[in-house]
C-alpha cells in the first residue's frame, strides 16, 4: 500500500492532478498494487470522477457548518467523493491532542477513513487511542530528506512502532525520505502495512518510472 501525497506541488495541482492520478492508476493496475492519491481538497471531486482509485484529502478541520472561513469541512470532501483524510501531518499539525481528537471525531462522523501521523513513539502510544484506520510514523526531521529515509535512519524505531500498533490492531504506515526500493522493501520487512511518499514521486521528472523502480527495484531501460 502506497499513499502518494500530492501536497501543493505544481505537478499535483488542478489539471496536473488528473494526469498524475491517471498515471498512478495505470501503474497500480499493472502491478496489482494499492495506491492512494492524497490530493488537495479543491481537486477531490475531479480526481474522484476521473479514477477508480480511492481518493483521499490531505486535511480536514475540526469544524461543523457555520462561520469558519477558510476551513475544510469534512462533509464537503466526503460529498465530493473523498474516502479518507490525513490528520496531523508534520506540515499541518494540530495545536493539541484535543484538537486532533475533535478533527478525528468529525471525520468519523461523516464516514471518512483516517490516517493519523505521529512524530515519535510517545505520540504513537497516545494517538493510537483514537483508533484511526491507519497510523503513520513519520519523523518530521526526515520529511523531504534527500540523503536518508526513516527506514535507514530509524529502523529500530520503525520496528517498535510496528509492534505497538500491531498490539492495538492498527496498520502502521511509514514515511519520511522514502525514495528507493530498499526503503520500500525494508519498511514492509519491518512489518509496516505500507508507506507514504510525496516529492520522490509527485515532483519527479518521470513519476511512472520512479514509482515502478520504488516497488519493483528494477531500473527500466
Amino acid at each position: 500500500m502506497i499513499f502518494v501525497n500530492f501536497k501543493t506541488y505544481q505537478q499535483g495541482t488542478g489539471g496536473e492532478t488528473l494526469k498524475l492520478v491517471k498515471l498512478l492508476e495505470n501503474v497500480a493496475d499493472d502491478l496489482q498494487l494499492k495506491v492512494i492519491p492524497v490530493v488537495q481538497a479543491s481537486d477531490v471531486k475531479e480526481a474522484v470522477l476521473s479514477s477508480a482509485l480511492e481518493i483521499w484529502t490531505q486535511h480536514i478541520d475540526p469544524v461543523e457548518f457555520g462561520a469558519h472561513t477558510g476551513s475544510v469541512i469534512p462533509e464537503a470532501v466526503f460529498e465530493d467523493g473523498a474516502v479518507g483524510t490525513f490528520l496531523n501531518h508534520s506540515e499541518k499539525k494540530f495545536d493539541s491532542f484535543e484538537t486532533l481528537k475533535k478533527a478525528h471525531d468529525r471525520a468519523q462522523q461523516v464516514g471518512l477513513k483516517t490516517l493519523v501521523f505521529v512524530a515519535n513513539i510517545d505520540e504513537l502510544k497516545k494517538f493510537m487511542s483514537l483508533n484511526p484506520t491507519y497510523i503513520a510514523y513519520e519523523p518530521p526531521e526526515l520529511v523531504g530528506s534527500k540523503t536518508t529515509s526513516v527506514a535507514k535512519a530509524k529502523p529500530e524505531v520503525v520496528k517498535e512502532a510496528v509492534e505497538l500498533a500491531r498490539e492495538k490492531g492498527l496498520p502502521l504506515i511509514v514515511g519520511a525520505g522514502i525514495k528507493s526500493h530498499e526503503d520500500y522493501s525494508k519498511s514492509l520487512e519491518f512489518g509496516a502495512a505500507g508507506i507514504a511518499v510525496a516529492s520522490s514521486i509527485v515532483a519527479a521528472k518521470d513519476a511512472e518510472r520512479e514509482l515502478r523502480e520504488l516497488v519493483e527495484g528494477v531500473e527500466e531501460k
